[in-house]
């Protein structure tokens, strides 16, 4: 992987306070986990302050998309990742004045840094776009993925080392800072003005810009494709990893915590391997051929992974190592083709959104994606119960095939579609 982009000030920058914020958001979620399952002993309580964030999004995603194409984007990332910081600190102060933290002050902590997520996702989704040239578009979005993975890699052993040894106050002093060492960052970055403000703000221009952006989506087929791709992907994926296979490891294999740790390193690594290794690979293809590559592939060998816990497999077998090995080596190439899908349908997003629509159509990706994550957990986690998860992964790579192939020609299609608009002059699809 060429490191280039990261000699320039403004994109390191960016990358850098992504990173620091990123460690200690997911260190806090990871910490506060523990700390509401060790107070409640409720697996209810647990869950419900996981999907609590999907109500915020619903409500403000509309608002904080024309948020983020009206205001300026710097001065916006940088307010948000203060008051970030302010929250978590009040909320640090409450638990080093209490000795702890109720579960409604929770509740409240969680969908308010949820709250100023969803706008700062919506003033950042044109940042890294604005900060490129659109040559570098894929580069960018790979190490931004390889330096975002790296963060959910080390968060929980950095969050579970912390926790253990000085508790819950101290990862949230920690994620305090972190907010506020973003912010500080973020304020050297010089981020092209892009935004797109009303002369006189009100809800009737609200409405309008509202509609405008749903609109765009309708009618530009590539953006609908993009959104509805990164939806369905997230559908399938979310469920077979976070509960397909390991509910087949721990339940069907019967395999020890070693070998299920094993399979998690498997997956991280996958993730970390994807960037470095195939960034040259994926630099020669056009953005649409290998989205549409990278998809097809994938569900492929979801298909075939399949095969794996079938009767046939398990009942010819005495031995759980094969069909478990299988199942490892299945995931890291899943995994790995995972991650360049993202990075493709990432750029493909960035390089087709004009930019001063970028906060309105990204909110309803990002919408998208949350609403369905959860969906398919539930669908697939009941299949999972009632029928074999042979065949549970099987409708997963039957689900995707069926999404790729029909979205094939407008992917294919991309750079012809491209280059006839630039030809009649036009800048943006």
């Amino acid at each position: 992987m060429n490191l280039r982009l990261m000699k320039q000030k403004d994109f390191s920058l960016l990358i850098i306070g992504k990173l620091v914020s990123l460690l200690g958001s997911n260190m806090q979620q990871f910490a506060l986990s523990l700390y509401v399952l060790a107070v409640t002993g409720s697996a209810t309580i647990f869950a419900s302050i996981l999907s609590i964030s999907i109500l915020p999004r619903l409500l403000f995603s509309p608002i904080a998309g024309v948020f983020g194409d009206w205001f300026d984007r710097k001065k916006s990332i940088v307010i948000l990742d203060l008051l970030n910081s302010i929250i978590i600190g009040i909320f640090a102060f409450i638990y080093i004045m209490k000795g702890s933290l109720s579960i409604p002050m929770i509740y409240i902590l969680v969908i308010l840094l949820e709250i100023t997520e969803i706008f700062f996702g919506s003033a950042m989704a044109a940042v890294l776009p604005s900060l490129v040239e659109k040559k570098d578009l894929l580069e960018a979005n790979s190490l931004n993925s390889l330096v975002m993975n790296v963060g959910n890699t080390l968060a929980p052993v950095i969050g579970a080392l912390l926790y253990s040894a000085f508790g819950m106050k101290v990862i949230l002093i920690v994620n305090s800072i972190s907010f506020l060492l973003s912010s500080v960052s973020e304020m050297f970055i010089s981020i092209p003005k892009s935004h797109k403000r009303p002369e006189k703000i009100s809800i009737n221009s609200f409405k309008q810009d509202l509609i405008e952006g749903i609109n765009i989506i309708k009618s530009n087929r590539l953006i609908s494709t993009t959104i509805s791709l990164g939806t369905i992907i997230n559908f399938c994926i979310a469920p077979l990893f976070g509960i397909g296979l390991i509910y087949i490891i721990k339940e069907v294999l019967k395999c020890n915590d070693l070998q299920f740790g094993i399979f998690q390193m498997i997956l991280a690594a996958s993730m970390l391997v994807a960037p470095i290794f195939c960034g040259n690979m994926i630099k020669k293809m056009d953005i649409g051929r290998l989205c549409y590559t990278s998809f097809i592939s994938i569900a492929m060998l979801i298909l075939t992974m399949a095969i794996v816990p079938s009767k046939f497999i398990l009942g010819s077998i005495s031995s759980n190592i094969i069909p478990y090995v299988l199942i490892l080596i299945f995931s890291f190439i899943v995994g790995l083709l995972v991650t360049i899908a993202n990075i493709a349908i990432g750029t493909l997003f960035n390089e087709i959104v004009p930019l001063e629509l970028m906060g309105r159509t990204s909110t309803v990706l990002h919408l998208a994606v949350t609403i369905f994550i959860p969906i398919g957990q539930m669908l697939f986690g009941f299949l999972y119960d009632i029928i074999s998860p042979s065949l549970v992964i099987a409708i997963s790579g039957v689900i995707l095939t069926t999404s790729v192939m029909k979205y094939k020609s407008s992917l294919i299609s991309y750079k012809e579609v491209e280059s006839k608009l630039v030809g009649a002059g036009v800048d943006e699809i």
